[in-house]
């Protein structure tokens, strides 16, 4: 029972929360708490939060850890609520105090003493409260609504009350004094096209890919990430043509795509054309009919009664790996340096990385190195992951963050907060994929509306880190790209909106390739008199400097950059000369007139001040 052991090992490791030294914790929340799932979402309604609810039909669980480890729980994905009472002997009202929790898993909602404190959406962040004004000498109750959307779910790490001085104080984690692993500049460098080689064309094979390798490397794309390129599952299938996440040989090529040769001579062309190549790898689990399941059955997961198993409900056409497993673990890096030394590719994007253990990792990376330096992506959260095995991980934190800006109308601060949050959590140095779409979420467009769309491309290619793209999103495509049937994505040449988005993405990332303060740069926030709407922030690297301004809000706005320094050392004679990227022209104007803005809803500008 991999999972389960997964899952203790990962709950002890985490029962003693690290703090810097200017956090006293007062009360450590773990234990025994009181938990009720509401599959029915009555919970806010019905008042599960107050504090005279009645709760005598609620169960006795342990926290921290995962739900799927409580009795009847495994397979429940949904909504649940934690409730825990706690007495405080002496409050000093001198002081400053927080709930601070180590990983909630997804999202939640959190009241003491019937009091709404605050809300978080994402599964890795820590995060804290100030609870200063809620916490009460005596008997306090806390109660956590849990809204899991897949996989693991719960209040999966350690939860305690504590006093603090600053917020950094709060957020700084042990991976803060730490550096991450030293990446390759064409790495920092990167601007990744995902493709799922089924859906990029009606032919759906390698060989089209490579015909339109030279397109792409005028997009400013160099790189690309090839989702898996494997044969498909045929046990347990899911749909007519099965998902590529379902691989059923390691060593070979999807026939549907081509051959191996038609692969090297994809490798070889994007090389010519200055672009990098990497590859999905899914290690986590296999297809029913993989070889390695006749050949090697112990190397799988199995239940109580000794049947192979699935990695989770859902995922019924894999089948579960088992990393205690050494020979397991040779194999796989073998067959990643085989992929390396035979083909040249640069690298991996490594699926579901962090239900794979991170020793595993750890050795491979080093494995990998002695071929060639390469880029590995993780589809992961963990500050952990950029030590020593991997270059870049996923930015779930950014991606949440737009979202509740731009469908909800929270204010642009969150994404401050959030990028802080990062800065104190992650290793110096830790690189972040950013994304507003990728195949696991829904197409921009249909997400955050055209305009939105374009606003939060704006922002994950600008801000730190390395921006993705989907196939066909630089077309403002809408086609649902399904996993499991053959679905073409649409390339719309013609139209304003095709055009309009085609002419936005090439001329971001130009820009980008061309400016080491997009890429190399430190992030200066900027200040507008309107910054509950606006979002504004300086990139500068050495005597180049970039501003990103823009509205938020679905509100037309009129407003004014604030001089500070950044700006000042660009003002000649009391004017400021600039290159308006979108507008492809450079201007030169008084200061009063270029700090004077009006931008539309969603509306935005990108500017390279000399």
């Amino acid at each position: 029972m991999r999972l389960i052991l997964f899952l203790s090992v990962f709950i002890i490791s985490c029962s003693i929360s690290k703090y810097t030294s200017n956090v006293k914790p007062m009360i450590e929340l773990t234990g025994e708490w009181l938990f009720k799932i509401d599959p029915d979402d009555n919970g806010l309604a019905q008042y599960w939060y107050s504090s005279n609810f009645d709760r005598s039909d609620w169960q006795s669980v342990e926290v921290p850890g995962f739900w799927e480890r409580y009795s009847n729980f495994a397979k429940y994905d949904g909504i649940a609520w934690y409730y825990k009472s706690f007495e405080l002997n002496r409050i000093d009202k001198r002081k400053k105090y927080a709930i601070f929790f180590g990983g909630v898993d997804d999202d939640c909602g959190v009241w003491l003493n019937g009091e709404f404190v605050g809300e978080h959406r994402g599964y890795s962040d820590e995060f804290y409260f100030d609870v200063t004004k809620f916490l009460k000498q005596g008997k306090n109750e806390l109660v956590v609504m849990v809204i899991d959307h897949g996989g693991p779910g719960g209040i999966y790490k350690p939860v305690a009350i504590v006093e603090y001085s600053e917020i950094a104080d709060l957020l700084k984690s042990e991976f803060y004094y730490k550096s991450a692993r030293k990446s390759e500049d064409w790495v920092k460098d990167a601007i990744i096209y995902e493709i799922f080689p089924r859906a990029y064309s009606k032919e759906g094979t390698l060989k089209e890919i490579e015909k339109d390798i030279p397109r792409l490397k005028e997009l400013g794309v160099n790189v690309i990430w090839l989702m898996p390129i494997h044969p498909i599952g045929e046990i347990k299938r899911k749909g007519k043509y099965g998902s590529p996440y379902s691989i059923k040989d390691y060593y070979a090529i999807n026939p549907e795509y081509g051959t191996p040769d038609d692969f090297k001579s994809l490798v070889k062309t994007a090389h010519k054309n200055d672009i990098k190549v990497i590859i999905d790898l899914v290690i986590n689990h296999t297809s029913w009919d993989n070889n390695l399941i006749s050949e090697h059955p112990d190397w799988y997961v199995r239940n109580e009664d000794g049947e192979i198993i699935s990695p989770n409900s859902d995922w019924t056409d894999v089948a579960d790996l088992n990393y205690e497993n050494r020979e397991l673990r040779k194999y796989m890096i073998e067959m990643m340096k085989y992929w390396v030394r035979e083909f040249d590719i640069d690298g991996y994007r490594c699926d579901v990385a962090e239900l794979v253990p991170i020793d595993f990792w750890n050795e491979a990376r080093k494995e990998l190195e002695k071929i060639k330096p390469v880029l590995m992506l993780a589809e992961g959260s963990l500050p952990e992951q950029h030590l020593e095995a991997f270059d870049l991980t996923y930015s779930w934190n950014v991606y949440d963050a737009l979202a509740r800006i731009i469908r909800k109308g929270h204010l642009p601060s969150v994404l401050d907060n959030v990028l802080e949050s990062e800065r104190y959590k992650f290793p110096k140095g830790s690189l972040r994929l950013r994304f507003n779409e990728n195949h696991d979420k829904p197409r921009a467009v249909k997400f955050f509306g055209e305009e939105g769309a374009l606003l939060s491309a704006l922002i994950v290619s600008t801000i730190p880190g390395v921006p993705l793209i989907y196939n066909g999103q630089e077309y403002g495509d809408t086609t649902e790209l399904s996993l499991f049937e053959k679905v073409t994505m649409s390339r719309d040449t013609t139209s304003e909106k095709g055009k309009r988005f085609y002419a936005f993405y090439k001329k971001l990332f130009n820009f980008r390739k061309n400016s080491l303060a997009l890429k190399r740069g430190e992030m200066i926030k900027a200040k507008t008199l309107n910054d509950d709407k606006i979002y504004a922030f300086w990139r500068k690297f050495k005597d180049e400097t970039v501003l990103v301004i823009a509205n938020l809000s679905t509100w037309g706005v009129t407003t004014k950059l604030q001089v500070d320094d950044v700006l000042r050392k660009k003002i000649k004679n009391g004017k400021v000369k600039f290159y308006d990227v979108f507008e492809e022209k450079t201007f030169e104007i008084k200061v009063d007139e270029f700090i004077n803005f009006k931008l539309e809803p969603f509306g935005f500008k990108l500017i390279n001040l000399y």
